[in-house]
């Protein structure tokens, strides 16, 4: 074969594949218009380098082994029974009918009820949480779990796994995971071997063995971002703060890192219990729902409140459905306070249209973010969004991490989920969503001092941003759902 039919057989080659992928990609279901029309532009345009990155992002792959694990659980979490104060009504008849919407649509994402007699405390600061946590810990009778995105071997990180280890020692049950990109570092370290030796079950989430073995099976970059401590199945963490201190020595230049977290009493526990359950068994197939007892009982007085856990396995666009119903169902105002503002169509119109209608929103986002690609694919949006009416705030005293969501001044969600695409879509994610007028006054008035360390942006400004700019941040909010 001569030099020339060799680069024509090697040219219709790569035509082929170019086709092929195009046609893949014009053929898919479950994709938004956004993300199909962004992977068409970047295949068509940038032909060799957009096959490569459609293999390795362009589709969620989930075994079918992890998926039918995850099936498995949910068939065996539907057979349970939530227990109920004696004589309490239906938690339903304690919420505006309004509100209906958001807990019932929860429900059908990982069939948690809504549950009656819950408590929360909302911790002061990073330091009082980690002194919090390893008092629970040093407390614990029966059983310790852990699970974090991210556990650096830092001072918190380092006092908890010793805590941990503790307790290990004195015959409680521990089982600890660590996201395996996340917690990198850890898993390799010395402390991940001195909390085996010491009896404590360590597992590894989303392992990466290795590229092309794992994309295989499942995508390389789907991560645990969940942030889950039950201790003795009566009391649960929840809120965004990883297993590490607020300096957050990889990315110490952006610190300090603003959290919030909050310890809840009641059958949240339970839930919260059933989504580290459900983590842990699909990498430990000899354990059952008997290793994760459900020890919490509904408290006189509490409040009532749901656990919402979503993830890949979960129905595609649960995340995002949830957060528009969240916005739908605001008579009056919304807070929304996240590090990462990527939301795609359904959340973004759902914002759009609540502003127009009236209700007061005001968005918190750090300033300067440590992700260049979010900082300018959220900049994307400011226009649309302060036209409508949304007010942007910039956070200036550090990252602002701090995931949550208020509404009327009534509800709170809190937890992992940012309002972006990785959350929505790729991401395993923990939060609680709970209708108590007092919890949420107090997280109002965390999220008020947020405001009085931010600048606000106005349209004015932004209107006036130079075109090489608007164009920066219009080009990756574009391919935001390729990146």
């Amino acid at each position: 074969m001569d030099l020339l039919s060799s680069i024509s057989l090697a040219t219709s080659f790569y035509l082929a594949i170019v086709i092929g992928v195009t046609l893949r990609i014009l053929a898919r279901k479950h994709i938004s218009s956004a993300a199909r029309l962004a992977w068409f532009t970047v295949v068509v345009t940038l032909p060799a380098f957009g096959i490569v990155l459609y293999t390795l992002l362009g589709e969620v792959h989930i075994s079918r082994k992890l998926r039918a694990k995850k099936a498995r659980l949910l068939r065996q979490m539907k057979k349970l029974e939530f227990d109920r104060l004696e004589g309490e009504p239906d938690p339903y008849r304690k919420v505006p009918q309004r509100y209906h919407a958001i807990f019932q649509y929860a429900q059908t994402i990982n069939r948690f009820p809504l549950s009656n007699g819950n408590r929360a405390e909302l911790l002061y600061d990073a330091e009082d949480t980690r002194k919090r946590i390893i008092a629970d810990i040093d407390q614990a009778k029966d059983h310790v779990h852990l699970l974090y995105y991210i556990w650096l071997n830092d001072h918190t990180g380092t006092d908890i796994a010793h805590a941990v280890i503790r307790a290990a020692q004195r015959g409680v049950a521990c089982r600890v995971m660590a996201d395996a990109i996340g917690s990198r570092v850890l898993l390799k370290s010395d402390l991940w071997v001195e909390m085996q030796r010491a009896g404590v079950q360590t597992e590894t989430a989303m392992p990466f063995e290795s590229m092309i073995a794992t994309h295989l099976l499942n995508r390389f970059d789907l991560r645990n971002h969940r942030k889950i401590t039950v201790i003795d199945g009566k009391i649960a963490y929840c809120g965004s703060q990883n297993c590490a201190d607020p300096e957050f020595r990889p990315k110490a230049k952006y610190a300090p890192w603003i959290d919030i977290m909050a310890r809840l009493e009641g059958p949240v526990v339970n839930q919260t219990q059933l989504l580290f359950a459900s983590d842990w068994m699909s990498r430990r197939e000899e354990s059952t729902l008997k290793d994760f007892p459900l020890n919490a009982r509904p408290l006189k007085n509490g409040f009532v409140a749901q656990v919402n856990g979503n993830g890949p396995t979960e129905r595609r666009g649960a995340a995002a459905h949830l957060f528009a119903t969240l916005i739908a169902s605001a008579d009056q105002e919304i807070n929304i306070t996240t590090p990462y503002f990527v939301p795609d169509i359904i959340v973004l119109n759902a914002l759009c249209a609540a502003a127009i209608r009236g209700v007061k929103i005001n968005l918190i986002v750090p300033r300067i973010n440590d992700s260049w690609v979010v900082a300018a694919a959220s900049k994307s949006f400011y226009s649309e969004i302060l036209a409508a009416g949304v007010r942007v705030h910039e956070y200036v005293g550090g990252l602002l991490h701090v995931k949550c969501l208020t509404i009327d001044g009534q509800i709170t969600m809190i937890g992992s989920s940012n309002l972006d695409l990785r959350s929505f879509d790729l991401n395993y994610e923990n939060n609680t969503i709970i209708y108590d007028k007092k919890f949420t006054q107090q997280v109002n008035d965390r999220q008020d001092q947020y405001l009085k360390s931010a600048i606000e942006v106005q349209l004015q400004e932004v209107r006036q941003w130079r075109l090489p700019t608007r164009i920066w941040h219009n080009v990756i909010g574009t391919l935001g759902p390729v990146l």
